[in-house]
């Protein structure tokens, strides 16, 4: 996708530089050195020039190379007509729409927080970004569900990337090796472009604070037991590969640990089936929840958890439908010992967004709907010893729609999505297991005008599993406590 070879682009650049590290803090010939405890030495403007450039490029690159090229060739007259004009409901690619717009905004965001500013101060940057290519970057009228996706979606998006590529260089110590860079450049292009174009100033390492972690990476074969529905894609596969990763960031219970920052909690979870040929990509599912605003709590001496405010975004395409919105909600994740060696981990949340879900049935990609989406999502994990992890999560969507057909006329009606899985993982040796899942997933469609839609799709796969926790995800702090007693 466009979009993704744009971030791209940002890590080639990025390798080609990068003078050698210093501490963060410290004065330099060139200037300040960032440091992220204290907020000195972060930029305003180096982010602002940044965005100003990228979006210049980006907006040359499509002038030239993409079609239909009118859409790109803006000027001052096409700038004032979009100042004037409303905001409308476009009819871009599903997947443009809703995977490679938050990606884009992910990039302004991750621009201005690895110059050091915080969630909320680059968040301002992803707004103004998302306006000034809706306004100057192209010729057609802005788009409020972009500006939705782009700035919002992009923020929750790029806050995941920035903390995930942290990490990595966290973990290698004071100098990270080349291919601890390398993978933290793939992961945030952003981080990686001003940590190597501008060396010293922004060298230095976001701080973790020490997370408890949950990190899981699936290779497993998936078989489609059960697919049902109108206008089938005549390339539904029953047998595919997958390639699974999972991180979840802050589980509660650590001692020590506490919930200050924006996303100091999050779950980030990507799944890609390499031979799919439904949906134009290879994205099955793409999905974070972060904390925004909240705390931690604790009931006793075997429940610890964290509840407050959430920001998500969702994108989920199982061959013959999919959906995808960035949302808002309340909700908690807590960890209940009830033995010395079971613990039981949940997780609930309800709220409210905006996004989109259609049929798959047209390749084209513009079979969809916009809609206000209510939510709910539960999950359960079971974890006996450092051998078993029992899994059950549910999702439901209840899309009410403010536009039918890519930006076409208004309906009335109504969709359900709902999205169901079981999961048995065990333990071989080390890191290594195995793993078993039931995924179920289904969309009931009505509108007024529109045949009905019943969709729904069953797998069960197979699977290795890398696990990067020795207890699954477990988090002990008894002992903590009663050494401290």
């Amino acid at each position: 996708m466009s979009a993704l070879r744009r971030g791209l682009s940002l890590v080639l650049l990025a390798l080609l530089l990068g003078p050698s590290p210093s501490r963060a803090g410290e004065e330099t010939a060139t200037g300040p050195v960032l440091d992220w405890e204290t907020g000195a030495g972060r930029s305003y403007v180096i982010p602002a020039a940044e965005l100003g450039a990228f979006l210049f490029g980006l907006n040359q690159f499509d002038r030239h190379l993409v079609s239909p090229r009118s859409d790109y060739e803006s000027d001052l007259d096409s700038i004032e007509k979009n100042l004037r004009t409303a905001p409308i409901y476009d009819k871009d690619p599903f997947s443009v729409n809703q995977i490679g717009h938050p990606y884009q905004g992910g990039i302004y965001y991750g621009l201005a927080r690895s110059a050091g500013l915080d969630y909320w101060q680059a968040l301002l940057y992803g707004l103004a970004g998302s306006f000034l290519w809706e306004t100057a970057g192209e010729t057609t009228p802005p788009s409020i569900n972009d500006h939705i996706a782009t700035a919002i979606g992009g923020s929750f998006v790029g806050e995941a990337m920035f903390r995930m590529a942290n990490l990595l260089l966290e973990k290698g110590g004071e100098h990270p090796g080349f291919w601890r860079e390398l993978g933290a450049a793939l992961i945030s292009p952003p981080t990686a472009f001003n940590r190597l174009a501008f060396g010293e100033r922004f060298k230095s390492i976001f701080p973790s604070r020490d997370p408890e972690i949950f990190l899981r990476l699936r290779i497993g074969a998936t078989l489609t037991t059960d697919i049902t529905g109108q206008g089938l894609p005549p390339t539904a596969r029953r047998q595919e590969g997958s390639l699974d990763y999972s991180l979840t960031y802050g589980l509660p219970g650590k001692p020590g640990y506490r919930y200050t920052r924006p996303f100091d909690y999050f779950h980030f979870e990507f799944t890609a089936v390499p031979n799919a040929s439904s949906v134009g990509n290879a994205i099955e599912n793409v999905s974070t929840r972060g904390l925004l605003l909240g705390d931690r709590y604790e009931a006793g001496e075997s429940v610890r958890g964290l509840w407050g405010l959430f920001g998500i975004y969702d994108y989920f395409s199982p061959q013959i439908f999919r959906v995808a919105d960035t949302a808002v909600g309340a909700g908690t994740v807590m960890q209940w010992w009830l033995s010395r060696l079971v613990a039981v981990q949940a997780t609930a949340l309800g709220g409210i967004g905006f996004g989109a879900a259609g049929t798959v049935a047209d390749q084209a990609e513009r079979d969809y709907h916009y809609g206000l989406m209510p939510q709910a999502l539960q999950g359960l994990r079971l974890i006996v010893g450092d051998r078993v992890l029992l899994e059950a999560t549910g999702r439901e969507y209840y899309v009410v729609p403010v536009s039918a057909g890519g930006g076409g006329t208004n309906r009335f009606g109504r969709e359900i999505i709902t999205r169901a899985g079981l999961g048995m993982t065990v333990r071989i040796y080390g890191p290594h297991a195995l793993g078993l899942q039931y995924l179920a997933s289904g969309r009931s469609a009505r509108f007024s005008g529109l045949p009905d839609r019943h969709e729904t799709i069953e797998t069960v796969s197979l699977s290795y599993n890398f696990i990067g926790h020795t207890r699954l995800g477990a988090v002990e702090w008894r002992a903590a406590e009663t050494a401290g007693r």
